[in-house]
């Protein structure tokens, strides 16, 4: 990475809020001094590709797949995030929030793990190894019991930032289908029928006992530290005034329209999956978020488990979803991310903000991202 320089982009097509227009940007010590109209000359010729803000990441389990790579096998922690961190650089990411679970599960992460990846992150940020600009979404599974403990290892840690609760017990909100829970656990985790039914139990067991007291406990501990906090899987209006009454911000994929529109219509930003963007459809058997961008409920787009996703998305729904152009789709994975969690110095080519940018070549089909700058620094 070279350091932070004074340069001129000209050339572009830029994706403002609200227009497309020719141009050009005027970086000075990594903020963006001056965005210009019309035609210019400078020795960054961008030759009409887009220039776009640096993509805003919200919720990706992408750094579990580097860290874990295989059952049983856990590799060297600053290894696993720069490895994590290439990839998501490249894929135009120049702020991510990287998911860090609290309470045990199917994976079976042991105690500390979580805060040895976190420890992993800070020391990574303080050395300077890193392209993107991380910090922590802790996903807080309330039904687990010893949800709390694992939180409590993170109270006072600068980088978490977003907060979301949910709970995976069978019947509840994602799972809500008992047949989608048993197509999903069962093969995963290679139980008998008999094994699985018991396990069914154990976990329906937990979630009457835990969730209702830890989901209260980590809404009041968000409201009290400033922390963005985030729902998950609302299936139901009810859902949705417990989530409003929480304080929750973002909406992280409601299973159903009615849970999104509810969000929606209380100020709730809702947010789907790019990957669901790109099949046409939900992994799990749920709501599309094509249907949800279609009625004009989608706010925020989020790459969950395939980087590159989150710059191939926007480019879909501004090509098929009427209402919807190029500036609307692309501010889901800058701008309105970048609001929702109070990151107001980044997400828009705005005078004043940080020079997080992306150059865009996109004739037809999958964007190829050209180049990445962050604060000023090409990153890739």
């Amino acid at each position: 990475m070279t350091d932070a320089r004074d340069f001129e982009i000209c050339n572009a097509n830029l994706v403002l809020e609200d227009r497309v227009v020719a141009g050009g940007v005027v970086v000075r010590d990594g903020r963006i001094a001056e965005v210009t109209e019309g035609s210019a000359r400078s020795n960054l010729d961008l030759e009409g590709d887009y220039l776009i803000p640096g993509l805003v990441e919200l919720h990706t389990d992408h750094l579990e797949v580097h860290y874990a790579p295989r059952p049983g096998v856990r590799w060297d922690t600053i290894a696993a995030i720069q490895a994590h961190d290439g990839q998501v650089a490249t894929a135009g990411i120049t702020t991510v929030f990287d998911c860090l679970r609290m309470g045990a599960d199917d994976e079976h992460f042991q105690p500390g793990e979580m805060r040895a990846l976190a420890d992993a992150l800070h020391q990574g940020r303080e050395q300077g190894r890193f392209r993107a600009d991380h910090l922590i979404h802790l996903r807080c599974e309330v039904s687990a019991p010893d949800m709390l403990a694992d939180y409590e290892a993170f109270r006072g840690d600068p980088l978490v930032h977003l907060v979301s609760v949910m709970d995976h017990a069978p019947g509840q909100r994602q799972f809500q289908n008992l047949s989608q829970y048993t197509l999903y656990y069962q093969k995963k985790l290679g139980l008998s029928d008999e094994a699985f039914a018991a396990f069914v139990a154990a976990q329906q067991e937990a979630s009457a006992r835990h969730s209702g007291p830890n989901r209260q406990a980590v809404a009041a501990d968000c409201r009290v530290r400033g922390i963005a906090l985030a729902s998950h899987d609302d299936a139901t209006i009810d859902h949705v005034a417990e989530s409003a009454g929480h304080g929750v911000r973002i909406a992280e994929f409601p299973t159903t329209l009615d849970a999104a529109r509810a969000s929606h219509a209380a100020g709730i930003a809702v947010l789907m999956g790019a990957p669901n963007i790109v099949r046409g459809r939900s992994h799990s058997g749920n709501i599309a978020a094509g249907d949800l961008a279609a009625a004009g409920v989608l706010d925020v787009l989020s790459s969950d488990y395939v980087p590159i996703s989150l710059i191939h998305a926007p480019f879909i729904l501004a090509d098929r979803v009427a209402g919807i152009d190029l500036p609307q789709a692309i501010a889901m994975v800058t701008a309105t991310p970048a609001r929702s969690v109070g990151l107001a110095d980044r997400g828009r080519l705005a005078e004043g903000l940080r020079a997080d940018l992306v150059r865009v070549h996109r004739d037809a089909g999958v964007p190829v991202v050209r180049a990445v700058w962050r604060e000023g620094r090409r990153v890739a």
